[in-house]
């Protein structure tokens, strides 16, 4: 009899623990996506690209929701259509040789894949072109012609960036005696000259000039990258970048756009980040993967902007830049450093309506 108890209180308690561990409102959580708030967020008043991110992620005017990457990379490729400001998309951004090339990354928050197309000469939707590479590869990114050849290849229509708007400004910073620019510890002086430069007799270590980026170099109207971060209904998250580069730049030079960890960053566990601003000077300091790890920590996501921006102003304090935050929450922050910075933003707390955001510098930026 004893026995016969036992063997019974056994499977009893046996259907109880099956029973309990069926229950998915008792199971732990899961440490990836949840649903939650629809949000995507981008750097500047670029509405255009919000809205249409927007649009992909709620189904509005198309019939069906779809995901967060499919969401920030049609966003951002209508920036690349709009030529927004001339500093994303074909047309802008002329280098000192007259060329137009662009840059671009996509990641996504939930595997962590990645997938940068950079100095594309001849591709003119750089998002599409970086998430091929994420999606159809097992690179992370692919630079020049050859990327151009790639996207080629995978069907993706080719023909020239420039156009006449990036030839006049190129003649017109010619006419300025080439200026400002990008060199430094040269021979002619490149603060009055044109060039063809030399290296500098003088330039060893110890003698030669901080990297430092021309007097108002950066800024709305010469370097604004598009950086998108979203979150779908899902709770997957995803961010793109887009930009044409710096405005006169060194043929060959790369934007932090399209380094992983600096021009973004997403894991949907955590959070997403975007930069702008001074890409040659962020990207040695990976800004947007510090925010993710600083909000895995615990930081909200202003305070965790605030602190990977002020780490970069210890070093340079008059640097120009922005990052942008996105919890997994649907928390936004931002900060910026001697620079104007604005960013765009589209939700469910206002009926998917696109807000422009300003976003006040935390110290002075020093004189």
């Amino acid at each position: 009899m004893k026995k016969s108890i036992g063997m019974a209180a056994l499977w009893a308690a046996i259907a109880i623990a099956i029973a309990i561990l069926a229950l998915p409102s008792l199971a732990a959580p899961s440490s990836g996506s949840v649903p939650g708030p629809i949000i995507v967020v981008n750097t500047w008043p670029f509405v255009n690209a919000t809205a249409k991110a927007w649009s992909v992620l709620t189904g509005t005017g198309q019939g069906n929701k779809d995901d967060a990457v499919t969401a920030v990379v049609e966003g951002v490729s209508i920036c690349e259509n709009l030529q927004c400001d001339h500093t994303v998309g074909f047309g802008g951004s002329p280098d000192e040789l007259a060329g137009v090339t662009l840059d671009a990354l996509v990641m996504d928050g939930d595997t962590l894949d990645a997938g940068a197309a950079v100095a594309l000469h001849s591709t003119r939707h750089a998002a599409r072109a970086a998430r091929l590479v994420m999606e159809t590869t097992n690179h992370t990114m692919l630079a020049g012609k050859d990327a151009d050849a790639f996207a080629a290849s995978m069907g993706m229509p080719q023909s020239s960036l420039r156009t006449a708007w990036s030839e006049s400004a190129w003649e017109d910073w010619k006419r300025a005696d080439c200026q400002p620019n990008y060199r430094r510890n040269v021979s002619p002086d490149p603060r009055v000259s044109c060039g063809p430069y030399r290296p500098r007799g003088d330039t060893i270590r110890g003698s030669r000039s901080a990297a430092t980026s021309p007097l108002g170099t950066y800024g709305r109207d010469n370097h604004d990258t598009i950086a998108m971060v979203a979150r779908d209904a899902t709770g997957s998250m995803a961010a793109a970048t887009s930009t044409n580069g710096a405005t006169h730049k060194v043929p060959g030079r790369l934007a932090d756009s399209g380094v992983v960890g600096s021009g973004a960053y997403v894991d949907t566990e955590v959070g997403g980040c975007g930069a702008t601003g001074d890409g040659d000077t962020m990207m040695r300091f990976v800004p947007c993967y510090q925010v993710v790890e600083s909000m895995r920590r615990g930081m909200g996501p202003k305070e965790a902007a605030e602190e990977a921006l002020s780490r970069i102003r210890s070093r340079h304090p008059t640097f120009q830049g922005a990052l942008l935050a996105l919890s997994k929450a649907g928390e936004v922050g931002a900060a910026t450093n001697c620079m104007d910075f604005r960013y765009s933003v589209a939700s469910g707390e206002h009926d998917g309506d696109v807000r422009v955001v300003e976003v006040p510098a935390s110290v002075p930026c020093p004189q």
